[in-house]
């Protein structure tokens, strides 16, 4: 084993042999080495029998990572390890207990099936039956991993009547089908080890050492098992960062490693505190931002590379600004150079990325999607501004007037579009008797006929006002207990992506040609050796390396998300911030912009907290302030620095360091 390649605290975490220990490892910090070299170390120097020895990860392509890296180090074959998700694991005890093979577990697309008929069934008025089974599926692996009962979960989808049937139905199609899905085998596993401690015995002999990856984001019934099986010695060797910790949504629980120690009290704790990947300004910047989270281990994670260039913080008058801001500088590192492979873009919602796609096509450079974005003009509000403009066009098939008839609500009847070819006249004559229903559909034809004559942004605004398309948004944000500014940010992306079209058939051309674009970025996301910048949400970045990356949106509203009401939420999206920011290995540039869908807007309360001790202003500038997070200002007066609070000034006063000459921060 070659030590002298390992530092002081991955030396020590390799040679731990008996009893808990549970490893920190920051980013960059080397924890796959440290469990593979474990390992090793564990068959080599200690002569555990391999056989003895359990490495659990949360992805298959992690495991195999592992194992291929560990296999490598040996001289001889140590296939006996078992290296394996948890679901991997914990479906192996099933195996034998229950005599389950593949054929058990049922595939996402017959799930999915199972899921249209319940909702089929149950008539429930859904605009987005995709998200909502999303949404509801969630929160069903929710309620298996943290074995709650549904009567005492609150929905964030629908109404708690409606999620506890959709629930009961579920697992009884399942049972019914003799098939499990993968939070099943998490519970029917703990169910087993609890109820045959004969059977729990002979695993607990079985796996002796258990060694786990990405502790941070494990959930209750996965530590759950993991305890049983560690007993009696609990050699259970854990590696994660707290400050990681993303994956809540999933069921993730922080807290789980955050009180690891009071679970073990004779637990040994041991930081990886070396950055072997960002420059020491990026790991130094990364630090000042997750700090300000309470529930976490304090660390002091210091860089092996030299301090590099500063981080840019830039911010921008409007959105398209900061986009052509990220094509022009993509170009620069290129022409340096630098191959596309090697730059990320990252933002906090798929959604984000449909300006910055279109001006990347503008510009030629290619670019590759970790995500599979969602095509916003295939959302449902997008079909339904589509079937207004096309009925206002002459078209007059039923499907489309289907689509509108009761967006906002106009009490339309479906009955009343018998013919697949709609005639108003008709409509009206199957109203004859209503007079308040007359003057709906005279309102209709006054609306369509103007929509005739505009182009496609003043139409998408009309709709929205002059139809009340918004208080549809805002009633249906109600029956689906959604916040209303999730269907805001669609449709305001969606009237932004109208601005530049004359006509409605050039936006219809622009639809088209982004969807082929989208189809070829999915054909080629799967090729290794494909030059092009990385796209990503802050998710789906973890676990990357770049050597630049641009973190575009940092405003507040967007990161943190608008959604993060609750203490632990905010502490959530600043470690995904954190998670972001330590993706970038050479240069991180963090923009924002003032404006956005014609809104004022403020910089992220995490710029805010980046600017504290420093402040990215030209030397000598009189007075500057930059609004960031919620009533919060930065001014900036020649040398000193002070904070505002909602308008009342923070007796804190701080001296400059003018890390930057360039102009980065504009004057209110």
């Amino acid at each position: 084993m070659a030590e002298r390649q390992m530092s002081p605290a991955q030396k020590q975490a390799v040679e731990h042999k008996d009893g808990p220990m549970m490893v920190l490892a920051g980013p960059g910090s080397g924890k796959t080495l440290v469990i593979t070299r474990r390992t090793e170390y564990l068959v080599e120097q200690c002569g555990i029998n391999p056989a003895r020895i359990l490495v659990i990860t949360f992805t298959r392509a992690a495991a195999e990572e592992m194992k291929e890296r560990f296999l490598a180090a040996l001289h001889e074959d140590h296939t006996a390890v078992s290296f394996g998700t948890f679901h991997a694991v914990f479906f192996k005890i099933l195996k034998y207990a229950y005599n389950y093979t593949s054929a058990n577990i049922i595939s996402e697309e017959d799930r999915q099936i199972m899921f249209r008929e319940i909702i089929a069934s149950m008539n429930l008025e859904l605009e987005d039956e995709k998200e909502f089974i999303e949404g509801v599926s969630s929160e069903i692996s929710l309620v298996k991993g943290e074995r709650l009962e549904p009567e005492h979960y609150y929905s964030l989808n629908c109404a708690d009547s409606t999620f506890q049937s959709i629930y009961k139905e579920y697992n009884a199609r399942l049972e019914r089908a003799g098939k499990i899905d993968f939070d099943d085998m998490l519970l029917l596993c703990y169910e087993l080890l609890c109820e045959r401690p004969d059977i729990l015995k002979l695993w607990q002999q079985k796996y002796t050492y258990i060694l786990i990856d990405e502790f941070q984001d494990i959930n209750r019934v996965q530590y759950d098992i993991i305890r049983m099986l560690a007993l009696p010695e609990n050699n259970l060797f854990i590696v994660g960062d707290d400050d990681q910790s993303i994956y809540r949504f999933r069921g993730a629980k922080p807290e789980i490693m955050l009180n690891f120690e009071k679970d073990y009290p004779k637990a040994k704790r041991v930081l990886l505190d070396r950055n072997y990947r960002s420059t020491g300004q990026i790991v130094k910047m990364a630090g000042r931002v997750v700090a300000n989270n309470k529930r976490r281990f304090d660390k002091n994670i210091r860089a092996v590379r030299q301090e590099g260039d500063p981080v840019i913080l830039k911010e921008f008058t409007a959105l398209s600004d900061q986009n052509l801001e990220v094509v022009k500088e993509i170009r620069r590192y290129h022409d340096q150079g630098i191959p596309y492979r090697d730059m990320a873009v990252l933002f906090r919602t798929n959604l984000q990325p449909r300006a910055l796609l279109e001006k990347l096509m503008e510009f030629n450079i290619p670019f590759r999607m970790k995500d599979a974005v969602p095509n916003l003009y295939d959302h449902w509000i997008a079909g339904n501004l589509k079937a207004y403009m096309k009925i206002a066009m002459g078209d007059r098939d039923r499907n489309l007037f289907l689509q509108i008839a009761n967006r906002p609500k106009r009490y339309l009847a479906r009955d009343s579009f018998a013919d697949p070819i709609v005639s108003l006249d008709k409509l009206r004559a199957w109203y004859a008797d209503k007079d308040w229903m007359q003057e709906r559909i005279d309102k209709l034809q006054y609306d369509l006929e103007l929509l005739k004559t505009t182009n496609p942004y003043a139409a998408v605004n009309y709709i929205r006002r002059g139809i009340g398309y918004d208080e549809y948004l805002q009633e249906y944000a109600e029956y689906r207990r959604m916040k209303p500014d999730e269907l805001f940010d669609t449709i305001n992306e969606l009237a932004e992506s109208t601005r530049e079209c004359r006509t409605y058939e050039e936006w219809f051309q622009q639809m088209e040609n982004y969807r082929q674009e989208l189809a070829e970025q999915a054909r080629k996301r799967n090729f290794k050796d494909y030059d092009g910048v990385s796209l990503a949400t802050m998710h789906s970045s973890k676990g990357l390396e770049f050597r630049i990356v641009f973190i575009v949106d940092a405003n507040e509203g967007i990161t943190p998300h608008h959604k993060a009401a609750m203490e632990e939420e905010l502490e959530e999206e600043r470690r995904m911030f954190y998670v972001a920011m330590t993706r970038a290995k050479d240069r991180l540039h963090i923009y924002w912009s003032k404006e956005r869908y014609n809104k004022v807007l403020t910089a992220s309360r995490f710029v805010g907290e980046l600017l504290l001790d420093k402040a990215a202003i030209v030397p000598g500038a009189a007075v500057r302030h930059v609004k960031y997070g919620p009533g919060r200002v930065l001014q900036v007066r020649g040398g000193k620095v002070s904070i505002q609070f909602d308008g009342q000034p923070i007796p804190r006063t701080l001296d400059l360091e003018f890390c930057m000459t360039e102009r980065l921060l504009t004057a209110e």
